[in-house]
């Protein structure tokens, strides 16, 4: 049961939302944009296709991957989307049991300390999380704890916290943590360092586009003297976790984890733009301490799903924007601030840029076989292919090692698929790996 049970909580104060949120609290929706339940039985159907061939739709069909994680991912398949889409799935294949391996760790005292007493201000209207010691806050201990001994250098940052939260809620710890990985790695990297210098980076290339993007709100944030990190720290460090309301902090991730960093600065972008881009919005905001009060108390019709994703994917900020605004930010930082004093690793614009950059399933694997053969098998010619599918077709069945069985999840025997015997030499690199064959989940190969 939920950690709500294990509190004793029922009747009708201790309703969910189907978020997981209690009715009432904060964390809790209003009025939802419902999908109609025919709709979304045809996404998922085409979400697990994608799944089920990834790296083929990575390599050919990105642009359709992009436009259905604008429609939103079917919450049924969230999760394993985002690791797929973040490049998690790849990394904790190339790390079995070292999460464990961290697990079982002591870990710094420091970080101990300071992780415990963050536990519980993390989403404690959610029933996951409203327990003191109960199996969210155990997970979220785990997670957090192991960064730190994943990344001495880095340790804690209090902001990871709620990153952490949001994964634990669609997947288990190994997952999150390794998600939690890619997004400190790949997609956010320097965020969390000690002297959060890419975040002051990217708050003055906030400052930047938001000239081009609302003029009247630049403008204005300038006469005030008003510092982009006093308003957009929160915002990027917890990926609008603590911010938007929940079914479009949702979207908001399904389009993160595809995208990468632009979609965070375009959502920072839309609220500023929203809230004070205009002399009539500015009439209730004369002074810095009126301006700082109605950009933490936003309007919830600019956070509201539908309006924000629309915005989200007309906002003409590119990751060529981004990119460049940095080189003559980073160019002004050394100026006047000296060289960065954490070497971050570079930046990648979301899953296309991850899946490329991966050895796992490209350089690395590209010439490995699918099929190792005794070295005194005879290699059958283009002109047998016939013959050896017949082959293949009387073996189906016969448990023999190379008939392409698939381990099921729960462990109970596995059904043959023929169709992983033959690999041509122009299939995509995964099927050239023994991944195809080896496969903990029979969800997760790449047929």
């Amino acid at each position: 049961g939920s950690d709500s049970e294990v509190n004793g909580g029922g009747g009708e104060e201790r309703r969910v939302d189907k978020f997981g949120f209690f009715v009432g609290s904060r964390g809790a929706e209003g009025r939802l944009e419902e999908v109609p339940l025919e709709v979304l039985r045809q996404r998922e159907s085409k979400w697990l296709d994608m799944l089920n061939n990834w790296d083929k739709w990575m390599a050919k069909k990105h642009k359709k991957i992009r436009l259905r994680c604008q429609k939103g991912i079917p919450p049924s398949l969230r999760g394993r989307a985002w690791q797929y889409l973040s490049g998690s799935k790849v990394k904790l294949e190339q790390n079995i049991g070292k999460f464990d391996e961290l697990d079982l760790l002591p870990g710094e005292p420091k970080w101990l300390d300071v992780i415990e007493r963050d536990l519980h201000r993390q989403f404690p209207f959610h029933e996951m999380f409203v327990s003191r010691g109960g199996y969210g806050q155990q997970d979220l201990f785990r997670v957090l704890k192991a960064y730190t001994l994943y990344r001495p250098e880095e340790g804690y940052c209090q902001a990871q916290a709620p990153i952490a939260a949001v994964l634990l809620m669609h997947m288990p710890a190994e997952q999150a943590f390794w998600c939690l990985v890619q997004i400190c790695e790949k997609y956010l990297p320097g965020y969390y360092s000690e002297k959060l210098e890419a975040i002051q980076l990217d708050g003055e290339i906030l400052f930047s586009l938001l000239h081009r993007v609302s003029p009247v709100a630049h403008k204005h944030l300038s006469k005030q003297k008003i510092d982009p990190i006093l308003y957009m720290t929160e915002w990027f460090m917890c990926a609008f976790s603590r911010t938007l309301p929940w079914s479009s902090v949702l979207r908001v991730w399904d389009m993160f984890f595809c995208e990468g960093v632009k979609i965070i600065f375009r959502v920072g972008l839309i609220l500023l733009k929203h809230t004070l881009g205009s002399s009539e919005k500015l009439k209730s905001c004369q002074g810095q301490y009126e301006t700082m009060e109605r950009l933490r108390t936003l309007n919830p019709k600019i956070m509201q799903e539908t309006f924000l994703v629309q915005e989200i994917i007309e906002l003409p900020v590119t990751e060529r924007h981004i990119e460049r605004e940095h080189l003559i930010q980073l160019k002004k930082w050394k100026e006047t601030h000296g060289e960065l004093q954490y070497k971050s690793p570079p930046r990648l614009h979301g899953a296309k840029a991850i899946s490329e950059a991966e050895p796992h399933s490209h350089q690395a694997l590209g010439s490995r076989p699918s099929i190792i053969l005794p070295t005194d098998a005879p290699v059958p010619s283009k002109g047998n292919k016939n013959k050896l599918q017949k082959e293949n077709k009387q073996d189906k069945g016969k448990g023999s090692p190379g008939n392409g069985l698939i381990p099921k999840e729960n462990g109970t025997p596995a059904s043959p698929e023929p169709q992983t015997l033959l690999k041509h030499p122009e299939a995509s690199p995964h099927h050239q790996s023994k991944e195809s064959l080896t496969s903990r989940e029979s969800e997760d190969t790449y047929l």
